[in-house]
């Protein structure tokens, strides 16, 4: 199949391809889209940047335009899981540019905006609710929208949902959907338990795989620069300054660490602004948009924003710090050479971080090529052992994952010490 057309589409939706200048779909398109359209539930493993959204997004408009009538209040006829509040934006954004000159209404259901004003969407009915699992719980307990209607459901990024714990939160959710539905399943990776999501939601799929797990997007160039901890910064700022004008994302694994560096880079001289857990979403929203718009010219990141930036002409992506998960990596990488363009992924790599590197190469079946330095051997822990994934274990400082910091357990709590009472304990 080499055009649109002959997937079976509605003529109307290949139309509004054409104009978008779309003639041939991607690999994950020609498979996906036909099994869709059958009723078959799909498992989709394909590279970040191939077109996922239109591989379920076109099959789910076609049917929804074949229902007639407008959704019941507090409805909804399609429900889109998707880990974050960036990437729940992004699939809204591309999915209405098609539905423009439809009935078909789409809804965003995400933290960090009014639920009031949520509540009001979703009580006219929906066609296509777009989510991210915590919202969209807390909807359900207000009795603010109804998931029995459902026929059609989407989980993108699914393996990122795992990582961020949304496991039970996708029970919770699965057990008001109406039956019988259609279930799509989107990944750039396949981790192991992704099979307990494909058993738990997906009725004998159809598997479309057009990337082996893991693999990283055939047009990015990857590098390695093997430094002291301390070279990290002037490093960065001799990448950035090379090519000044360049799209640049920079990814850091905390929040306050990506805070700190853009400040830095700011302060510098560099057009940097920053997403993270800690900024709000009309603060996230207007970084995203100044970047995109060539406003700024470096997004300084981390993995929970990693999903949901789809900017084509994002030519750097820089790992100032390697992520504690191997998928990670394939994810952050991703924000460039999207849509077959090339792109630039560089990680700059400490002693520490050994381990993170190892990990990833495994995951990917590669090796990163050297840049600069050699690689030095993992940094030991206190039992002069080298420290393994994600630097040491009992007894060293608690790992970061993502934004999350794990707490501190009460082995960890020196001897005859009270824990100490928090603000909620007083209240309790």
């Amino acid at each position: 199949m080499t055009d649109f057309t002959s997937l079976g589409l509605a003529p109307a939706l290949v139309k509004t391809l054409q104009h978008s200048g779309f003639t041939e779909p991607t690999p994950i398109q020609s498979q996906a889209i036909p099994l869709a359209l059958e009723g078959h539930d799909i498992m989709g493993l394909a590279q970040t940047g191939t077109g996922k959204t239109l591989a379920f997004g076109l099959p789910l408009m076609d049917k929804l335009l074949r229902i007639h009538g407008k959704p019941e209040s507090k409805s909804v006829r399609a429900l889109v899981l998707a880990p974050t509040r960036e990437l729940v934006n992004q699939i809204a954004e591309s999915l209405r540019a098609y539905t423009k000159s439809t009935p078909i209404k789409i809804n965003t259901v995400v933290g960090g905006q009014s639920i009031g004003r949520q509540i009001g969407m979703l009580n006219r009915g929906s066609d296509i609710v777009v989510a991210t699992p915590g919202r969209l719980i807390d909807l359900m307990e207000r009795n603010a929208v109804r998931l029995d209607t459902v026929r059609f459901l989407v989980l993108d990024e699914a393996d990122q949902m795992l990582d961020l714990g949304f496991i039970h939160a996708l029970r919770k959710i699965a057990a008001k959907l109406g039956q019988p539905r259609q279930t799509m399943l989107f990944s750039a990776t396949m981790p192991k338990q992704m099979e307990e999501i494909s058993r738990a939601y997906l009725k004998d799929p159809k598997r479309v795989q057009v990337s082996v797990s893991g693999k990283a997007a055939d047009k990015v160039t990857q590098s390695v620069h093997f430094l002291d901890k301390r070279q990290k910064p002037a490093t960065l700022r001799q990448i950035l300054s090379a090519n000044p004008d360049a799209s640049s994302i920079v990814f850091a694994r905390t929040k306050h660490g990506a805070e700190k560096l853009m400040k830095q880079l700011v302060a510098d001289g560099y057009n940097a602004a920053s997403i993270h857990g800690n900024k709000s979403q009309g603060q996230r929203d207007r970084a995203i948009r100044a970047f995109r718009g060539g406003e700024t010219n470096v997004l300084v990141a981390t993995d929970v924003a990693a999903r949901g930036i789809d900017i084509p002409g994002v030519t750097y992506v820089i790992n100032y710090e390697l992520p504690d998960t191997p998928e990670n990596y394939v994810h952050r990488i991703g924000r460039t050479a999207r849509a077959g363009r090339e792109g630039e992924a560089i990680a700059l790599c400490s002693s520490d971080e050994i381990g993170q590197l190892r990990q990833i190469e495994k995951v990917m079946k590669a090796s990163i090529p050297l840049a600069e330095g050699s690689a030095p051997e993992p940094a030991p822990t206190s039992t002069g052992k080298p420290a393994g994934r994600g630097g040491p274990k009992k007894g060293g400082k608690p790992r970061h994952r993502g934004d999350r910091q794990q707490p501190r357990s009460e082995q960890q709590r020196p001897p005859n010490r009270k824990p100490r009472r928090t603000r909620r304990s007083r209240a309790a």
